[in-house]
């Protein structure tokens, strides 16, 4: 039990206040000095350095002296008197830290099968939790309109808002989450307390402005659930493993939002459009209490520099490497700065909109996620106008679009776990990235076809239950589109991986937010065939895309600047 809660913000709370960090002399064996122009990357297969080598110069130098003439060292130059004449100059400069061999169980890739399901069942659930937040509103909207006697559109703000500042938000909290200084739990637990603090002052609001205003912090400080959710994953899980963790956290993306009308429609109409804001509260609380006692560190580097910190040196620490090739020397501060605002704030966009494969699967990926969440402003209105429905049966016609997402999930792990042909390498999930497309060519057509369904058959003498239907198949093709790309995005730009997503996060989010406002105004003036229709049309235009993806795509990666290109 102690291995597995020792590493939670409770744990290190307690050992902070009961016992401060002292230096541990062991873990020096984990610790190499740099290299200075030379390479000090080592595998020694008959000998092992002794625990001193790291802590001191003079200790290396007789660790060097004992080692075995037959010692098999994979390194650029050789062991002999130029290593130690380096060594000598590095004298008592800074140290790098790694793990104590490849089963050291600090690591989050060696995590016990127990610690690991604890991870991936606490960022679920708090991806669930937190991002009921733009559905869950959207039953509060009529209450909303008819106590501050405001207009439909500016009520619908709420929700509008909200997305938008579910976009901003990763752009801070990825690059915040991964600084070996602070890692991911604190980024989670502080942002999720103000989560739920400012749930208090929206729900006692007096006027819409506070309301819309507030909404959009919401969405920022809700936002590491879905910006750094899938990097706890990929901490602890090898590439294999991976996808089909990933493939389940972006599934929790669909199930919150799908049963966000039905959990807030239950609340309103009983208590008051209030309530869904108190409920969505509570629920963050008890989150809260979970992630803050429960969620261990899964940020290597992180627990690299938290070991290094418990070093007995008088050197100053690098501890965010773990294998050790060459070293630069540190950069200025403020040069340091200037990189690390270009890494987090302009490289996402000169990704996004100079590259013209990610340009053209973010527009993918924005109109589906835009069209996604115009459902749930579009259900309420065709349910209430035309079949009658009231908020709770309205909760209840939105549980189609789970039951899409939900069947595309297990069609995508099924081809995924049944494709083991010589084109598929398990070991890093796929051997070309346009092999991530084949699930969306069978699902790409669900999409406008869902949307075709619904507006002609969204009539009184048809049964509720074939409008319900055709969003399930909308839903089935746009979960499909996920799972594709946002996996084809990784493997077509390794190098900026993080990069690339947040992109595609901030560019579906800003689209999703448009997309909320003009969804219920659109329907109620052209109808629901004529809308349906224009939108199915313009689906339509984009289901080419994954089959040119799959037959040419090595050749699109070929004429790009920063695609991976020999795979």
């Amino acid at each position: 039990m102690t291995s597995l809660l020792g590493d939670t913000m409770l744990g290190r709370l307690f050992g902070l206040v009961s016992k401060p960090t002292k230096p541990d002399p062991e873990l020096a064996s984990s610790c190499w000095p740099p290299s200075q122009g030379f390479d000090l990357s080592l595998k020694l297969e008959s000998a092992r350095i002794p625990a001193t080598f790291g802590h001191a110069r003079k200790d290396a130098m007789e660790a060097l002296d004992k080692l075995p003439d037959q010692t098999s060292l994979s390194v650029a130059s050789t062991w002999s008197e130029d290593t130690k004449t380096n060594l000598e100059k590095i004298g008592d400069a800074e140290c790098q830290i790694g793990w104590d061999g490849v089963d050291d169980p600090e690591n989050p890739l060696n995590f016990t099968p127990a610690k690991k399901a604890l991870v991936e069942i606490l960022v679920h659930l708090l991806t669930l939790s937190v991002y009921l937040g733009p559905s869950i509103f959207s039953p509060s909207i009529p209450g909303m309109v008819k106590e501050f006697h405001t207009s439909l559109t500016v009520a619908t703000l709420g929700t509008s808002i909200s997305l938008l500042g579910y976009g901003i938000g990763p752009m801070i909290w990825s690059p915040l989450s991964e600084c070996p200084s602070i890692g991911r739990n604190p980024v989670y637990t502080a942002t999720l307390a103000l989560f739920v603090l400012i749930q208090l002052p929206i729900a006692l609001a007096t006027n819409v402005e506070t309301v819309i205003i507030l909404r959009f912090f919401s969405g920022v400080f809700g936002s590491p659930a879905l910006a750094i959710g899938g990097g706890s994953l990929t901490d602890v899980y090898l590439p294999r493993r991976r996808s089909y963790s990933i493939a389940a956290w972006e599934l929790s993306t669909w199930v919150a939002p799908t049963i966000g009308p039905l959990v807030g429609g239950l609340v309103a109409q009983k208590w008051g459009w209030r309530w869904t804001l108190w409920e969505l509260m509570l629920s963050n609380s008890v989150m809260f209490v979970l992630i803050f006692c429960l969620m261990p560190e899964t940020s290597a580097s992180n627990i690299l520099y938290r070991r290094a910190k418990r070093l007995p040196s008088s050197s100053v620490l690098s501890p965010s490497k773990q294998e050790i090739s060459s070293v630069e020397a540190p950069l200025p501060r403020y040069q340091a700065a200037l990189a690390f605002m270009h890494q987090t704030l302009i490289r996402p966009f000169t990704l996004c909109f100079a590259e013209p494969i990610c340009l053209l699967l973010n527009t993918y990926t924005a109109l589906s996620t835009g069209l996604f969440f115009a459902w749930f402003e579009t259900l309420p209105f065709v349910f209430t106008t035309v079949y009658k429905f009231d908020l709770i049966q309205v909760g209840l016609g939105s549980l189609g679009l789970l039951g899409g997402a939900v069947s595309s999930y297990f069609a995508y792990i099924t081809f995924f776990h049944c494709s083991s042909s010589k084109k598929f390498d398990h070991r890093s999930g796929t051997r070309k990235p346009e092999e991530r497309f084949v699930p969306l060519m069978a699902g790409c057509a669900f999409m406008p076809l869902g949307l075709f369904v619904f507006g002609w058959t969204a009539r009184e003498e048809i049964p509720c239950i074939v409008p319900i239907a055709a969003s399930g198949l909308f839903s089935f093709g746009s979960f499909s589109l996920f799972m594709s790309i946002l996996n084809y995005l990784p493997d077509a730009y390794p190098q900026f991986a993080a990069s690339v997503l947040a992109g595609n996060n901030f560019v579906r989010s800003v689209f999703a937010a448009g997309c909320v406002l003009f969804a219920a105004p659109m329907y109620s003036r052209l109808g629901p065939a004529t809308a349906s229709t224009i939108l199915g049309v313009v689906d339509c235009a984009f289901v080419p895309i994954p089959f040119l993806f799959y037959f040419y795509g090595e050749r699109i990666r070929g004429c790009s600047r920063r695609a991976v290109k020999d795979v």
